[in-house]
């Protein structure tokens, strides 16, 4: 027998592999669920947010009260306004989420989103429209920051991939949701029904533990283990799960110095975490569901709002497929198998474009000028972006879109991880804003096949990052992945 076969059985690594099974197998996920939902319920109030200006800007478009009508610019902002604030509320969310806890942090963020669904509500003019968006995009920002990290450090590796894609489900479920709503509710009716979820949240959250990681890192350790026992159950030895984040905790500084970004724990998942979320905006996620009401009225569909909420089944259906299958077949492959398929989907778009564009007048950059020369164009295979509108959204999905969240809120050493999240939150919502705002000036530069070649590009270029760079954090601890990036450079790619 050779060496390579002999060494499992000298190895320690052994002996940890299989205590660690016998741990993982008698622990109870009740309570671990139960946090996990009340958590999740803050990702749900930020898919209401980001559905709710789909249904509400036509109505507030036609609203007959002239200090509540909005124009196209002024529908553009809010609509947009969003970003600005989850941009600004990443910056907070990493500095509080450190500072208070990640409990405390969850339930403050519940207030703003409250506070601004009731101005809102109560809006006298378009300047209080205006606030009530950017209070809802602030508690955006600090939930998509805070919730990933409160699930990730309550959750073990058997079901962190489950709970964590359950954030972007969530997300796309609370879109749908406004969608839906949106069909039958008038737009303040909707605002009303979109503090729900946050109210709850608050609620819940009030009776659910702070983190063990957290508590440790303050050096509250019997409290840490308490947490542990209430989230995996009596029935497991505690103090083996308890000893592995100890060590962990002890061998960090609790205060973070610029001077470790040479250490390659920190500026290597640092930088994987960046690029994560500057390839799921530049995606064209945001480029192709601008195209999706033209898209749904040339494959006539009478009403657009149905499409809609095609669209946000769609999500739902596949976020969920993902969230089922993420700890069997782990990250690397399903972003690298997303990118591609978002790839192939905006090429093709591409070349319906450059096909049929003698059809199209290339004159018309706006969405109602694009709307109506679309369907001039007769002889176009309607099905054909249909078919990709709805492979492209599939796609992102199952990848793309719940991905860079959960590996954020896994590679980060937790005397990094608030500041660390902060940034990459940043980096998203700031990229999101400038993808949407600056979309027109790329059609008129490089027309609508350049753009969707450009974002056809973006997406290869994920899949090769996810294939070179992005290391494979399935079925591991969150202190197994912080070693990993502690040694050699080739084991990135293991």
């Amino acid at each position: 027998m050779s060496a390579e076969e002999w060494s499992p059985l000298l190895d320690p690594a052994a002996h940890s592999s299989t205590q660690e099974l016998q741990y993982f197998s008698k622990v109870r996920n009740k309570n671990l669920y139960l946090a996990t939902f009340a958590a999740v319920l803050g990702p749900l109030s930020f898919g209401f947010v980001l559905g709710y200006s789909s249904p509400a800007i036509p109505e507030l478009q036609s609203n007959p009260n002239p200090d509540l009508k909005l124009d196209s610019t002024q529908a553009s902002w809010f609509g947009s306004l969003v970003t600005v604030g989850a941009a600004v509320g990443g910056i907070i969310g990493g500095w509080i989420v450190d500072k208070v806890g990640r409990k405390p942090s969850l339930m403050m963020c519940g207030l703003p989103f409250i506070i601004g669904f009731v101005i809102i509500v109560g809006a006298q003019n378009i300047w209080m429209l205006y606030t009530g968006r950017l209070m809802t995009g602030l508690a955006s920002g600090i939930a998509s920051l805070v919730v990933p990290v409160y699930i990730s450090e309550t959750s073990h590796p058997k079901v962190r991939g489950l709970l964590g894609s359950c954030v972007q489900l969530m997300v796309v479920i609370g879109i749908m949701g406004a969608y839906v709503g949106g069909m039958i509710l008038p737009w303040y009716w909707l605002a009303v029904l979109s503090s729900v979820p946050p109210t709850l949240m608050v609620i819940l959250m009030y009776f659910m533990p702070e983190t063990p990681r957290y508590l440790l890192s303050k050096n509250k350790r019997s409290e840490a283990l308490a947490v542990l026992e209430w989230l995996r159950g009596p029935e497991v030895d505690h103090d083996w799960e308890y000893s592995q984040i100890e060590e962990s905790c002890n061998t960090q500084d609790t205060k973070f110095a610029l001077s470790e970004l040479k250490d390659s724990a920190v500026y290597k998942p640092f930088l994987i975490g960046i690029f994560l979320m500057l390839f799921q905006q530049l995606s064209g996620i945001n480029a192709v569901m601008f195209y999706a009401e033209t898209i749904f009225e040339q494959a006539n569909f009478e009403n657009s709002s149905e499409g809609s909420v095609i669209v946000g089944v769609v999500q739902v259906v596949f976020t969920a497929i993902a969230a089922l299958i993420m700890d069997k077949a782990g990250r690397k492959i399903l972003l690298a198998i997303s990118a591609l398929i978002m790839s192939f989907s905006a090429a093709v778009f591409g070349v319906y474009f450059k096909i049929w564009k003698e059809n199209i007048n290339n004159s018309s950059l706006h969405k109602v000028d694009v709307q109506n020369s679309i369907s001039m164009a007769t002889h176009a295979p309607t099905w054909l972006p249909l078919v990709c509108l709805v492979i492209f959204i599939a796609g992102f999905a199952i990848g793309c879109g719940p991905i860079p969240w959960l590996v954020m809120s896994e590679i980060f050493p937790v005397r990094v991880r608030g500041i660390a999240s902060g940034v990459c939150v940043l980096t998203n919502w700031s990229t999101a804003f400038l993808v949407t705002k600056e979309f027109n000036d790329l059609l008129e530069n490089i027309t609508q096949y350049g753009t969707f070649w450009l974002f056809s590009s973006f997406c290869f270029m994920n899949f090769l990052f996810t294939i070179f760079f992005m290391p494979e954090t399935k079925g591991k601890t969150l202190e197994q992945i912080e070693a990993l990036f502690r040694g050699p450079a080739h084991e990135l790619t293991d």
